[in-house]
């Protein structure tokens, strides 16, 4: 079962408020033993010891007035006005003391009844006991004093004596009795007042304790879903960045059961799709150029129709392949065309061209737009027409190894054309078989210089055209002004001889061209000793033989008056 993303996000939230809310009840029972403390000294501590401190100062009054009416009533001449004053004052304190004791009693026992207040019931109870006592105390002082006033005016002196006595004692019973009740009541408040800072100190330290814990849990449990959710992320994140590198065995674990899982599968399937499509440009590229196949593939190449672009075309043979081939065994010779191709392939896309096709022991290739630059085709194409002629000796190298034999090995050279101009372009065919290719004029022309080759005795034919734009960076000679089968005018046909820099090419070409210059002037001394001296500079030089040979016909026969030096091929 699928859970949403949302359905985690709202768990974590739905988690800290449960930690929150867990923190604020702690904190508010922590809250309330404080307040309960607070209350205790408060509503019934505090008040209860302030009474009993009001006691005490009416019952210190008291003594006070016994003190002034004994000593009033030692005198020589006792006041009596004084004494009444003294001794209604000494019950007046009595009586008010009385009360306050009454309404300390009152005030227990309406906290004791009330409830809503965790007390010290231990503690009251001894107070409820001892208040009492300090009342009755009270009382038998009070009585105590009246009877040594009545003693004092009406017994005699001894009898006065004896009360006088009792009296001292029963205030001495007073002052014990006052301090129990005044120790009770400090201990009490002293007590609680310690219990509520503890508690109060309880209290932070328990909240801060609480509260880490919340954090911590908290924030574990964050971690663990966020990991949870971030780690599929990564793992995708790092799966796309592979497949952009062009790893596409990647595959995605997510353990997760949410969106990422399903984009997760969503992602594997894509990745087996495009290694299918990978496995179709693989094995489609074997016979199809890779790049045409990713451009049908994609869509960048139109499936329908053609369109019509300047590119340079080339082709190319193997000279007597076919005669080579009756000496050698069937899988001989499909290793040697095998070797031969994948080496001529190779230098043909490492100069970004396109291998139309394999004609026998032929190959067709072309360059332009939309795979190389409108400006660089041309050059291009040269480049690798020179590459292929130096390939040669690699594959001539491995010809033993190849056929089987090591003495009487065949010479293997190859002839090349190259013709530039504007051709037609696209997925040429019927509706069940068809190719992308070219076609067009430049495509008969660059076969057609291609097999003008055995007639001249070259091995790099170009048009004029493509000469024009491959520029100064290559050695060209000219060859002849050249009208080919299926072609009306002439074309005026080169030689690529090699980059620009090698001296002996530029050699041959300068005086090859002098020499042309003379024959067409039918200067036939003159161009005769020049292509001698081509043949000094190259001994096996195939086009000035041609030459010389031409020379010596035209000597026999010369051409007519309005010969325009045009050479006409008369076959294929």
């Amino acid at each position: 079962m699928r859970r949403p993303i949302r359905l985690k996000i709202f768990g974590i939230t739905l988690v800290l408020l449960a930690l929150m809310v867990a923190v604020t009840w702690l904190s508010v029972l922590n809250s309330r033993q404080l307040n309960n403390q607070v209350r205790a000294l408060s509503d019934v501590y505090l008040p209860l010891q302030q009474q009993v401190a009001s006691v005490e100062i009416l019952i210190r009054q008291q003594m006070v007035h016994m003190e002034r009416v004994l000593l009033g009533m030692e005198a020589a001449r006792p006041d009596p006005a004084f004494l009444a004053k003294e001794s209604e004052g000494f019950d007046h304190r009595g009586i008010n003391a009385d009360q306050i004791v009454d309404s300390s009693l009152r005030m227990l026992g309406e906290a004791e009844a009330g409830g809503d207040i965790d007390l010290d019931r231990v503690t009251l109870a001894v107070l409820k006991q001892q208040l009492p006592n300090l009342q009755t105390a009270r009382q038998d002082f009070h009585r105590s004093f009246r009877l040594y006033q009545i003693e004092a005016e009406e017994g005699t002196r001894r009898s006065a004596n004896l009360v006088r006595e009792n009296l001292l004692r029963e205030k001495d019973k007073l002052d014990g009795e006052i301090g129990k009740a005044i120790d009770l009541l400090n201990k009490l408040t002293a007590d609680t007042a310690a219990r509520a800072k503890a508690e109060e100190e309880r209290a932070v330290r328990l909240n801060w304790i609480i509260t880490a814990i919340a954090t911590t849990l908290g924030l574990i449990f964050a971690w663990m879903v966020s990991r949870s959710l971030v780690e599929p992320i990564r793992r995708l994140l790092g799966g796309t960045q592979a497949v952009e590198s062009g790893d596409l065995e990647v595959e995605i674990l997510v353990q997760t059961r949410d969106e990422l899982a399903t984009l997760a599968d969503s992602f594997n399937h894509m990745v087996v799709g495009l290694r299918e499509k990978e496995h179709i440009k693989a094995t489609f590229g074997q016979y199809v150029d890779p790049r045409i196949v990713r451009g049908l593939l994609d869509k960048r190449l139109p499936a329908e129709g053609g369109e019509r672009h300047v590119m340079s075309v080339f082709f190319s043979d193997l000279a007597g392949f076919t005669q080579m081939c009756e000496g050698l065994t069937p899988d001989a010779a499909v290793r040697f065309l095998n070797r031969y191709f994948a080496l001529m392939a190779e230098v043909i896309r490492a100069r970004q061209g396109i291998i139309d096709k394999y004609i026998g022991d032929s190959v067709m290739a072309f360059w332009g737009q939309p795979f190389t630059e409108e400006s660089s085709h041309a050059a291009l194409c040269c480049e690798a027409a020179l590459d292929q002629r130096d390939k040669l000796d690699e594959f001539r190298a491995d010809l033993p190894s190849l056929i089987g034999i090591r003495h009487g090995l065949p010479r293997v050279e190859a002839r090349m054309g190259i013709a530039t101009g504007e051709v037609l372009v696209g997925n040429i065919g019927s509706e069940t078989a068809r190719g992308y290719t070219v076609i067009g004029d430049t495509v008969n022309l660059a076969s057609r210089l291609e097999q003008a080759n055995k007639f001249y005795g070259s091995r790099i034919l170009v048009g004029e055209q493509t000469r024009r734009l491959a520029g100064d960076a290559f050695v060209f000679r000219e060859i002849d002004s050249l009208r080919v089968m299926g072609r009306v005018e002439p074309e005026r046909v080169s030689e690529l001889l090699g980059r620009r820099g090698d001296a002996d090419a530029q050699a041959l070409a300068v005086a090859f061209e002098a020499g042309l210059a003379r024959y067409r002037a039918r200067d036939w001394d003159g161009a005769d000793s020049v292509f001698n001296e081509c043949l000094k500079l190259a001994p096996e030089d195939g086009p000035s033989q041609v030459f010389l040979d031409r020379i010596r016909a035209f000597r026999e026969t010369p051409p007519p008056g309005d010969w325009d030096g045009v050479w006409v091929a008369a076959g294929k």
